[in-house]
């Protein structure tokens, strides 16, 4: 839902200092984090950039040890902010990573107007005294639990969004799929298409989007087993069909179960999926992080024998 009480735009500084020189203003913005050439642009005809305390073309080379400050003019998020227990797995200037759990929506849809991850961090953001849109860099559905990046500014959103198109975010999750998994780790690079007609369900096509996941076994049961799988690349439902494709769906998903056993499972009511881990380099310092997420309370019951 909306906030009918909308706030005024605010400006947001960042200042970092050149580390390498030879390259442009423009260049180093661009190359170094992530600033479009739309929204330089933009700046630009703001006088927005400032280096060394004073206004300098685009052209003006660069440095080591200049300090260029970006000041990013914001518009608040215009969401209610709605009292929420989160699960911070990490936090810093620029970054909220949060743990989240099965069965909440991220993004205020029709059908969840307030009680949505959006609300929750809108309420936090106001508790800290951030005034700002909220920015998710990944993505998790409704069913699926584990790791989601807020960025606290556009400085911090811009950069992740390049690491993420430059395959520098190595991202890893938990599952649990139906059978034993033979091989004790693979990959698989089956091409995902998305038919017309087939109601979401993607399949593996030649003429689909070339895609690449690694998988590790952590853990057999008799009738399943538990995975470490790695996103080489990011497509819809790619965990979920190249798994199934494997012979080996995620419990709880019926979407891409095949038999009829799996299809009836009810004692998982969701897909036994978890963003596990994420690794990329801080926005602002390029330090490498490592964030992990503890799995939630109903991935660990399937420990148990039945």
């Amino acid at each position: 839902m909306l906030d009918p009480n909308k706030q005024s735009s605010t400006t947001i500084t960042h200042i970092v200092e050149v580390s390498e020189e030879g390259s442009s203003l423009k260049d180093f913005l661009r190359d170094h984090y992530g600033i479009s050439s739309r929204l330089l642009s933009k700046m630009k005809k703001r006088r927005q950039i400032l280096m060394n305390g004073q206004y300098a073309p685009y052209h003006t080379h660069v440095y080591r040890g200049d300090e260029i400050e970006m000041n990013f003019e914001e518009d608040p998020n215009d969401y209610l902010p709605v009292p929420m227990e989160l699960e911070i797995a990490y936090e810093d200037l620029d970054l909220l990573i949060l743990n989240k759990q099965p069965g909440i929506v991220t993004h205020p849809t029709r059908g969840h107007h307030e009680n949505t991850l959006t609300n929750g961090v809108m309420d936090y953001f106001q508790g800290i005294g951030l005034n700002m849109k909220i920015r998710f860099v990944n993505r998790l559905d409704m069913h699926t639990s584990g790791l989601l990046i807020v960025a606290k500014n556009p400085f911090a959103h811009f950069d992740l969004m390049k690491q993420m198109q430059e395959d520098l975010v190595i991202k890893h999750y938990l599952t649990w799929v139906h059978g034993a998994v033979d091989k004790d780790r693979g990959e698989i690079e089956g091409r995902i298409f998305n038919p017309e007609g087939s109601e979401g369900r993607r399949i593996i096509d030649p003429a689909g989007q070339a895609c690449k996941t690694g998988y590790e076994v952590l853990e057999r049961k008799k009738d399943r087993t538990l995975l470490k799988v790695r996103l080489y690349t990011g497509r819809t439902h790619q965990i979920r069909v190249h798994l199934s494709a494997l012979g080996h769906p995620i419990i709880g998903d019926t979407l891409y179960s095949d038999s009829k056993e799996q299809i009836e499972e009810k004692s998982f009511p969701r897909q036994a999926l978890h963003a596990y881990q994420l690794e990329f380099f801080q926005p602002r310092y390029r330090t490498k992080l490592r964030v992990q997420a503890s799995m939630p309370k109903d991935m660990e019951k399937l420990f148990q024998d039945r």
